[in-house]
């Protein structure tokens, strides 16, 4: 394959034609759970490690995106738990399933709340560990991984379980094993195709939750740019509704 940027535009584009279409019916799936919650006055929250924390920023307090909305993340335990600074600097730490404990404590997280979990490998102690302490209390999950990859890798949980396999709902993000698309002659791959695709299924998913609350009559809690006029009393006025319930200094 020629190692072009029109090259990487064309199979990240063909990946995502058929993400697009394959995953149909599991996005009408997670919307429903999400606009469920909505409804109820509950909140989405949405953890990603590493490049995955890219898409729980996709969901959670973002221009265009749903209002009631938490972003999780490594970090918490930090900002909101005390620890110092340098336990970030371990490069293995989402490979611990007990920062996931930590991380649930410190959330703060209702009955009937909705959570999203992103991996794109679906295998590390941190997501695996969430997605169980996530089902243990009864909230929805849904997770957005890659399942080519997460099927050719070992859990790192003890239980042996990978993410796909704790989730309500599995969106997959139809990136190929190790991410990358375009490959090097001398072997390896550049061209990463996660990001892409995973935050196109995001907005899907925003965009059928969004229809969901108009067709019921409900105005959906949208955010506007912050760089808009006006943008800024909107944003805070529906923040408001969920003082205590979603962090945005994080």
């Amino acid at each position: 394959m020629t190692l072009t940027s029109q090259a990487y535009f064309t199979a990240v584009s063909d990946r995502l034609a058929r993400v697009a279409s394959a995953q149909s019916a599991e996005i009408e799936k997670a919307a429903d759970l999400i606009s469920a919650a909505i409804q109820g006055g509950k909140v989405v929250h949405a953890f990603g490690a590493g490049h995955s924390e890219a898409l729980a920023m996709e969901i959670a307090g973002r221009a265009g995106g749903l209002v009631p909305t938490n972003r999780l993340a490594l970090r918490d335990i930090v900002l909101f738990g005390g620890e110092p600074t340098s336990v970030l600097a371990d490069p293995t730490l989402e490979r611990d399933p007990t920062v996931a404990e930590r991380i649930m404590a410190l959330a703060p997280v209702a009955p009937g709340d909705v959570f999203v979990i992103a991996s794109n490998s679906g295998v590390n102690g941190v997501v695996v560990e969430l997605a169980h302490l996530v089902k243990q209390r009864g909230h929805g999950l849904i997770a957005i991984t890659s399942l080519e990859h997460t099927m050719r890798v070992s859990p790192r949980h003890p239980s042996g379980q990978r993410l796909a396999d704790l989730a309500d709902v599995v969106l997959d993000n139809g990136a190929p094993y190790g991410d990358a698309i375009l490959p090097l002659p001398g072997g390896g791959a550049i061209g990463a195709v996660s990001s892409v695709t995973a935050a196109t299924l995001a907005q899907m998913v925003v965009v059928e939750v969004v229809q969901r609350l108009l067709a019921a009559g409900e105005r959906p809690p949208i955010y506007l740019s912050a760089n808009i006029p006006g943008g800024d009393e909107h944003n805070h006025e529906l923040e408001a509704r969920y003082a205590g319930r979603i962090r945005r200094n994080a």
